[in-house]
Order: C-alpha cells, then sequence, then structure tokens
C-alpha cells in the first residue's frame, strides 16, 4: 500500500503529534508499506511578521499547495492520504485536492482545530465553548489571540471552513483519538459514519521492569498553561517533604520556574533515552492538563514504564487512566484534590507497583505499536474500500469497554 503523510510542523516540536507522525512513518515501512512523507514547516515563520501574516491568508485556501497536491497525486498516486495537519502552510486545498482526483483521505484530530479557532478550548485558563457549531465571532468578542487582528484572522480562517465544508466534505475517515470531543465534532457538521477512535502507539517498544519504588513526582511536556504546570507546582507547595520534578521546556517554563517552590527541579527537555530514566525513576507520574487533552503519549509512555499515573479527569485522559486501577483521576485545577491523590499513592508503594503493572497490561492491551499499527491499516482499507464504492464510512476502531471510563460533561 502506498501512502502520503501530509504533516504541516508547527513552530514548536514540542508534544506528542511529531512522534505520532514519525511513529507512523515508520511503522508503516517496516511493514512493507511504501510511507512518503510531504511536509512543510512554520517554524521560519517565527521572526517574520511578513511571512506570517502570508501564511495566514494561503491559509485559508492555498492555490498553490491545491495544484502541488493535484501534481503529485499524478505523478505518484497514492492509495490513500493521511492528513495530520494542514495550518497555515498547507490549507484545506489539499484535502479538496484529492477529493477532486478520487484519491481517499484519513485525517488524525491531534489537537481541537476543527472546533476552536485557536484550537485549544480554552479561554484565559478556562474552558471554552462558545465557538462550536458556527460560533467563530466569539473569538474576536473575547479577542483569544490577545491581539485583535490575530483573533479576526483565526476567526475568520475555522469560519470559511466551516461553511465550505472543507473538512466534513473532503475527510472519508476521521480519526479521533480517544472517544472524547466526538460530540464537538458532530457539531461541527461530521457525520457518526466518519469518525473513527485509533489511540496512538506508546514509544516505548518494550516494558521494561523497575527496580526501586521511584525517587520523586514527576511532570513531562510541554510547560504550557493548558498544561496545568502551576496546579503541579501548586500542589508541590503543599508538600514539601516530597520531591518533584519537570522534565520539558514550553513558553512558560521562566514564568513557572520563578513559582516554583525549593522542593522542584526543572530539567529540562530531555532526550528519548534521558526521559525514559526519567520515567524509570519516578514513583508517580502527574498529567494536570486544563484542556481537552486530545490523548496524552506522556501519560501512555510512563503506564508503558510501569509508572501510576494522576491525572485530570477530563479529554480523552479518563480513557488512559482507570481511577484506581492504573493511577487515580483529580478535578481539573484542584491543586488540594492532587495533593489528596499524590500524598495516598506516594506513601504506599506497593499500591504504585499494582498500578504500575496494571498500566502496562493496558498499554500491551491497546496501545503497543502492534495494535495501533492493526487499527490503522484496517481504517486505510475501510477508507480505500468506501471511496471505490461512493459509500460513508461506518464505525471500526474502538477502545475496548474495558478501558472506557465516561468523563465529565466537559471532557464530552
Amino acid at each position: 500500500m502506498k501512502i502520503y503523510q501530509i504533516y504541516n510542523e508547527q513552530r514548536s516540536r514540542l508534544g506528542g503529534e511529531p512522534a505520532v507522525v514519525d511513529a507512523t512513518m515508520q511503522l508503516l515501512t517496516q511493514n512493507g508499506h511504501e510511507s512518503r512523507l510531504i511536509m512543510k514547516s512554520s517554524r521560519d515563520l517565527e521572526n517574520s511578521l511578513i511571512k506570517r501574516a502570508s501564511a495566514f491568508w494561503s491559509g485559508i485556501y492555498n492555490i498553490g499547495a491545491y495544484y502541488e497536491m493535484r501534481r503529485l497525486l499524478k505523478e505518484d498516486r497514492p492509495d490513500v492520504v493521511h492528513v495530520h495537519s494542514v495550518y497555515p502552510m498547507f490549507s484545506p486545498s489539499v484535502l479538496v485536492a484529492c477529493r477532486r482526483a478520487g484519491v481517499p483521505v484519513v485525517m488524525t484530530v491531534h489537537t481541537h482545530n476543527l472546533t476552536c479557532p485557536t484550537w485549544f478550548h480554552l479561554y484565559k485558563g478556562r474552558i471554552c465553548e462558545d465557538c462550536v457549531g458556527g460560533h467563530e465571532y466569539h473569538c474576536v468578542l473575547k479577542n483569544c489571540r490577545n491581539n485583535i487582528l490575530e483573533s479576526c484572522a483565526y476567526a475568520l480562517r475555522s469560519g470559511v471552513a466551516r461553511i465550505c465544508r472543507w473538512f466534513p466534505d473532503n475527510v472519508n475517515v476521521l480519526i479521533l483519538l480517544t472517544p472524547a470531543g466526538k460530540g464537538r465534532l458532530l457539531q461541527a457538521g461530521f457525520r457518526e459514519g466518519q469518525i473513527a477512535v485509533v489511540p496512538n502507539p506508546t514509544s516505548i517498544a518494550e516494558a521494561t521492569e523497575r527496580h526501586s519504588s521511584g525517587e520523586y513526582v514527576g511532570f513531562a511536556g510541554r510547560v504550557s498553561p493548558e498544561k496545568g504546570v502551576d496546579i503541579f507546582l501548586a500542589a508541590a507547595t503543599r508538600m514539601p517533604d516530597i520531591p518533584f520534578k519537570v522534565a520539558g521546556d514550553g513558553p512558560a517554563l521562566s514564568e513557572m520556574k520563578a513559582r516554583a517552590p525549593g522542593n522542584v527541579e526543572f530539567l529540562g527537555r530531555l532526550g528519548v533515552d534521558d526521559l525514559r530514566a526519567f520515567y524509570r525513576k519516578s514513583r508517580i507520574l502527574v498529567a494536570p492538563s486544563l484542556w481537552f487533552e486530545p490523548f496524552g503519549m506522556v501519560v501512555v509512555d510512563a503506564m508503558a514504564m510501569g509508572v501510576p499515573v494522576i491525572a485530570s479527569r477530563i479529554g480523552g485522559l479518563p480513557y488512559l487512566v482507570e481511577d484506581g486501577v492504573n493511577g487515580s483521576m483529580f478535578e481539573p485545577g484542584n491543586p488540594d484534590d492532587l495533593v489528596q491523590k499524590v500524598r495516598r499513592l506516594w506513601e504506599d508503594p506497593q499500591l504504585c507497583e499494582r498500578m504500575g503493572k496494571a498500566g502496562q497490561q493496558k498499554v500491551a492491551q491497546q496501545y503497543s505499536q502492534k495494535v495501533y499499527y492493526q487499527n490503522l491499516i484496517s481504517v486505510y482499507q475501510r477508507a480505500i474500500h468506501g471511496a471505490r464504492n461512493g459509500a460513508t464510512f461506518s464505525p471500526l476502531v474502538q477502545i475496548s469497554n474495558a478501558g472506557l471510563r465516561s468523563s465529565e460533561s466537559h471532557g464530552q
């Protein structure tokens, strides 16, 4: 099978999306498929206002990218195109090019760009769904980008895409990482039959046995407001007898360092081997997200290393962490609740060990690279079959019932 992977690299490579793109390419190649990466990068837009303005306008509908995609499809026709992101360098025009060429499109929803102009469903640190269902003007009224021109631009881009139905009418199969957020996508115009659930794979190919109970409470990931690092620090302040460590980088790093108590150590962004060592030495990993976390790669990777996870009850996290089985859940934004959950696990290493083993079992059953590959190929085949027969895709891949836990209303 020949597959194109379409990926617009964002200005920061922090986060799980680039890791999933890399893993998808690698797994397809290892299993005998021809996988080609078609990538554009937004990284050179960082320091150029002119380039950013140009990228925005072309991001609404990039006619150049449209003809470039038509040429590629004609010269080297793939069986399926797997889209990871199109903004701002590709635009939805590449989806239109694929449909007109008769090539099926599978698209993974890594963020919330289909239902929120600014992608995070957050406003001043609180969950916001005001724009869902055709109300992008709220992005302007609230000035969500803290720059009225940018807020207008983001609202316009999302509104035009919705009115023209560029995503619902040109994507054969939309992949969600968990069932969370499905309702918002239905409000955005997608059909029930277009949506499949294919969880991301862990980057830990083989689970390793832990030889200690862990030395600290860990946080790994992007140091930014939506990740709830301030909640992590607030909990650390209330537990000065317990060491906390932060592995990661991001726009809020300097601010978080300035606010951190003495029992918190910042390690910066770690390489692959050092990050695995970080997991191995953690007694607990905390995922204190404030936004609708689509998945949580660090959660699954920590589970693969046998580390219990304490996570916010929001977005896709309740589907990964089973409360009392492989970790604990706490109320988003509530450091006091987090303190109670951390204290309980910290003082019971044997419970941590049992939860860690349960997490490893869940990863092997649902989030291994083998399972991801099998699910992905099944979706590709259904998309191809549906495109050939003009049929609507029917739901195929779901997380096993044993892994489902209902989220609070703000996570659905």
